[in-house]
């Protein structure tokens, strides 16, 4: 993986409003990620910052730990989509952190059967999910299970 900033505008980083926080995430094989600092930081609020990838890195790892648990389980998903949202503090000296993050996966599986078992995933996905593992702040879920076709 390779960051290269693209916000130079000529000055450089000569002055703090003088330069855009404009840079690109590349890998070989893979799509160009544009990114930039948050737009309370002068940064572009139409590309990622780096605290959007982190809210996707930890609902996309609780995902694909839910999704690799789910069939030894005996749940059968066939839908899942999540919500994510952080909460995060700012000091005075302008460095911050996040204090938690909260998943609101909405799961749809197959038969009624499966849904004690298919909220209870949750837990054990969150223990296998490299991310949330490695982060020094809580990582909540309020999942919402539905079954196919019951409206």
């Amino acid at each position: 993986m390779r960051t290269r900033w693209t916000g130079d505008t000529g000055t450089g980083t000569a002055t703090y409003r003088g330069f855009e926080r404009s840079h690109d995430i590349e890998a070989d094989g893979k799509p160009l990620l544009r990114g930039s600092a948050d737009a309370a930081f002068r940064g572009d609020p139409e590309r990622w910052n780096p605290e959007g990838f982190l809210l996707a890195a930890l609902s996309e790892c609780h995902m694909l730990s839910y999704l690799g648990l789910a069939p030894a389980a005996g749940v059968t998903v066939v839908g899942y989509a999540d919500t994510a949202n952080g909460s995060m503090v700012t000091h005075a000296d302008a460095s911050g952190e996040f204090t938690e993050v909260v998943l609101r996966p909405h799961v749809t599986v197959a038969e009624e059967s499966m849904v004690g078992v298919a909220a209870e995933l949750h837990k054990r996905a969150n223990e296998k999910c490299f991310i949330a593992r490695s982060v020094n702040f809580p990582v909540r879920h309020e999942p919402t299970v539905t079954v196919a076709g019951s409206g």
